[in-house]
């Protein structure tokens, strides 16, 4: 840049007769415009240079004045410094393409060493050039230009990082904003790294399956499965549009009434959430989901268009497409999953000796742990939900719901107990003596005594009776009256002797919350005293005695 600088202070006073282009300035007179020529002022400038020791001849001259009065100062700047730096050097470009194209065609192949993919790179200049056209160049500068064409592309990493990084999109990332809650929700499923014992006796891992809410990052619903299916994806839709009652055993900090949320404005609206959960209902609007048999099967369409949902399917093989969902799901992993005892790890490098053998929680088990951790997450701090004008402080997602509520005015409509039974699966069984079977559980009550042993009148041999069932809730199940109105809440029979179990609250703060926070909410202090609790116990299992965790056969037994 000092050369540049040099030769416009030259080159100016050739052309204007002002070293710095400046009128007011002397001029000297050899290099007056109005008395002497452009040839006769560069042959003047050429004999000052040569008698001060500078080695320019007329033709060196002349180019560099064409360049700047074209290109300004930049065309004063060595070309060599103006090239981007690409650290291929004086390469062959044949060679370095070749690089490029076999380097790029690894993005789904497994992980290699360089001499393989120095082998690949000779082929392809023999098939395109025939053999002998192309040097290639030394082992050691070919692995230099392999190091300089492949920057940022983990090819001699993980495979899986690998392959991630090719799905992003080669452009800018755009952003979509939500005004409003419900406006544009995500669901997905992944597998969570925990062993659980599944009802038929078996351990393995099950998949999570959750709908992010994009404007406020709530967590409108998440449910554990062996393997996500079509009903589990519309079941879905319908919890998230539904108050989370407050179980037996949690601690009042998690009441709704007690939280952020605007509870005093929403009572009216509907009764339930007088028994509701800091859980905010929100009511999609617009669905985003993957190409996922359960999700753009007619099950779920059919689903979203009863519910008056857009159904909005991403891009094929594109997470970035969805990254909220993504992101919230590897927070379950991260901040739920890993103080669960069975904790299987998220590869295979990582996993322990026999988690299988730790494995101590049923799937309906860990469903209610991971049902009381999403209040906690409501109340956390989340980075995603800052402020622009206060870009210090983030907020909850319960703070962010209650926030967008007051200025967008959005009121939410809950699904009525009717709506919500009829989207749970249909069973036809009959009503014994003992009441109802589903999945090898008996469900009675005191109003099915007129009906027992009884037709119903209805169904494919009028015989048996109409009955749903929510299977991510085994405590009750509901019966269509064929002989009157209604439905008929029957209740697991070992509900009241064995319940199922609650736990208190598994949630790890990642975060304090800020000091410039105004007044801190006295539940806040309950609910992390809650979560410390039932990370102890979600880490050492259920039926613990004397501290020692009963071996695999007992659980068995």
């Amino acid at each position: 840049m000092q050369r540049a600088e040099w030769w416009r202070r030259h080159l100016t006073e050739v052309l204007t007769g002002h070293p710095d282009g400046d009128a007011a300035a002397l001029r000297r007179a050899e290099y007056d415009p109005v008395v002497h020529s452009l040839r006769q002022r560069e042959l003047a400038k050429v004999a000052e240079l040569r008698a001060a020791g500078e080695d320019v001849g007329l033709s060196t001259l002349r180019r560099m004045r064409s360049r700047f009065e074209r290109e300004g100062v930049a065309g004063l700047v060595d070309g060599r410094m103006r090239r981007p730096a690409t650290g291929t050097g004086r390469a062959d470009p044949r060679v370095v393409d070749a690089i490029a194209r076999v380097a790029g065609s690894r993005t789904d192949e497994p992980t290699v060493s360089a001499q393989v993919l120095r082998r690949g790179v000779e082929r392809l200049l023999v098939a395109e050039h025939g053999a002998g056209t192309v040097r290639m160049p030394s082992r050691a500068a070919f692995y230099r230009l392999l190091e300089a064409v492949t920057a940022g592309q983990h090819l001699f990493g993980s495979a899986r990082t690998r392959r991630s990084l090719g799905k992003q999109p080669k452009r800018m990332f755009g952003q979509m904003t939500a005004a409003r809650p419900g406006e544009v929700m995500e669901i997905d499923s992944s597998p969570l790294d925990v062993m659980v014992i599944h009802d038929d006796g078996t351990v393995d891992r099950c998949e999570v399956t959750g709908l992010v809410d994009l404007a406020t990052r709530t967590l409108s619903a998440v449910v554990l499965r062996p393997s996500t299916k079509a009903v589990d994806a519309a079941l879905l839709l319908a919890r998230a549009m539904t108050p989370e009652p407050v179980r037996p055993g949690w601690s009042d900090a998690l009441r709704m009434s007690r939280s952020v949320l605007p509870y005093a404005s929403l009572l009216p609206l509907d009764e339930r959430l007088d028994k509701a959960a800091a859980v905010p209902v929100i009511v999609p609007e617009t669905v985003v989901c993957d190409h996922g048999k359960a999700f753009i099967s007619d099950n779920f369409r059919n689903a979203c268009r009863h519910l008056g949902i857009s159904f909005q399917p991403a891009h094929p093989d594109t997470p970035t497409d969805r990254p909220h969902i993504e992101r919230t799901l590897g927070s379950v992993s991260t901040m739920f999953a890993q103080h669960v005892v069975g904790y299987a790890g998220r590869s295979v490098e990582m996993r322990g000796k026999d988690p299988s053998a730790q494995a101590a929680w049923s799937i309906h088990e860990l469903q209610e742990l991971l049902q009381e951790w999403v209040i906690v997450w409501q109340s956390r701090p989340h980075d995603g939900l800052r402020d622009p004008l206060m870009p210090d402080r983030p907020l909850s997602p319960n703070e962010k719901y209650a926030a967008l509520v007051s200025a967008a005015g959005y009121v939410p409509v809950s699904l009525s107990p009717e709506e919500y039974i009829q989207l749970m699966p249909r069973e036809w069984r009959v009503i014994g003596r003992s009441g109802v079977r589903i999945n090898n559980r008996t469900y009675d009550a005191p109003a099915l005594t007129p009906f027992r042993r009884q037709p119903s009148g209805a169904g494919p041999d009028g015989k048996r009776w109409e009955v749903h069932y929510d299977p991510y809730d085994i405590s009750c199940v509901w019966i269509r009256n064929h002989h009157g109105t209604g439905w008929i809440t029957a209740t697991w029979r070992h509900l009241r002797t064995t319940p199922v179990p609650m736990g208190e609250l598994v949630f790890d703060r990642a975060h304090q919350i800020l000091r410039e926070r105004g007044q801190r909410k006295p539940d806040e202090e309950a609910v992390a005293q809650v979560a410390e609790a039932l990370l102890d116990r979600a880490g050492d299992g259920p039926n613990l005695v004397s501290g020692r965790r009963p071996d695999r056969k007992a659980r068995s037994a």
